[in-house]
C-alpha cells in the first residue's frame, strides 16, 4: 500500500434464521450456506443451489430462504415445510415469506399465495385460495396465516384454534392497513 491510495469495502448483510431447534445462516462472501442443530432440521445441505438470499425464514423444523430471483429453497424436515416439492414450480417471483410452527405462505409478485407444509394447513390453504389474490401481506400464529388484500380486506386460513377462520369479524376487516399475531390470535389495525 503506498500514501494516497483508497480502500474501499462493501459491507454485505448476513441472513440469519433460527427455528427451536436448529440455525441457518448464509453469508453472502461466497454464497454459502451453514446449518447447524437437529439433523432433522438441517438436513444435508450441500446439494441445495442457493444463491444472492434475501431472506429466511423458519419453521418449527424448516427453513425457507428466498434468493434474489424469486426462487425459494428449502430444506429441514418436510412436515414443517422443509420440503416444497409439491409447489416449487409455483415458488417464482416471491416477495414475501411467513412461517407458522409447521408451514409456510409466500407471496408471489403478482400477489397470489402458495403454502406449503402441514398437510392440514396446505388443505386450509387449498380452501382459501380463490380469495388469496392481490395480497400485500401475509402474518402468521403457530396455526394459521392472515392475509391483507390490496383492497384491506383480509383472509385467514390454518387452524381456526389459532386465528384460521375470521368468519365471525368478516364483515369487520375491511380498510385494513396492518395486522399483528399473538401465538394464537390476530388483530388488525384499520385506517378508521
Amino acid at each position: 500500500r503506498q500514501d494516497g491510495d483508497q480502500v474501499t469495502a462493501i459491507a454485505l448483510e448476513a441472513k440469519i434464521s433460527a427455528s427451536s431447534r436448529a440455525f441457518a445462516f448464509w453469508y453472502c462472501g461466497g454464497d454459502h450456506l451453514v446449518t447447524w442443530g437437529d439433523g432433522e432440521c438441517t438436513s444435508d445441505v450441500s446439494g441445495l443451489k442457493v444463491k444472492s438470499v434475501q431472506r429466511i425464514k423458519a419453521s418449527l423444523g424448516g427453513f425457507a430462504a428466498i434468493q434474489a430471483d424469486g426462487s425459494v429453497a428449502t430444506w429441514g424436515h418436510h412436515l414443517s415445510g422443509g420440503d416444497s416439492s409439491p409447489v416449487q414450480g409455483l415458488l417464482t417471483d416471491v416477495q414475501q415469506i411467513q412461517a407458522t410452527q409447521w408451514s409456510f405462505a409466500g407471496i408471489r409478485a403478482d400477489g397470489s399465495v402458495v403454502t406449503w407444509g402441514s398437510p392440514s394447513t396446505v388443505r386450509y390453504g387449498l380452501a382459501a385460495q380463490e380469495h388469496l389474490k392481490n395480497v400485500c401481506h401475509v402474518q402468521s400464529s403457530l396455526a394459521a396465516f392472515a392475509a391483507i388484500r390490496a383492497d384491506g380486506s383480509v383472509v385467514a386460513w390454518g387452524d381456526e384454534r389459532f386465528g384460521g377462520n375470521s368468519s365471525r369479524v368478516h364483515d369487520q376487516l375491511t380498510d385494513v392497513h396492518h395486522i399483528q399475531a399473538t401465538n394464537g390470535a390476530f388483530a388488525a389495525i384499520r385506517a378508521d
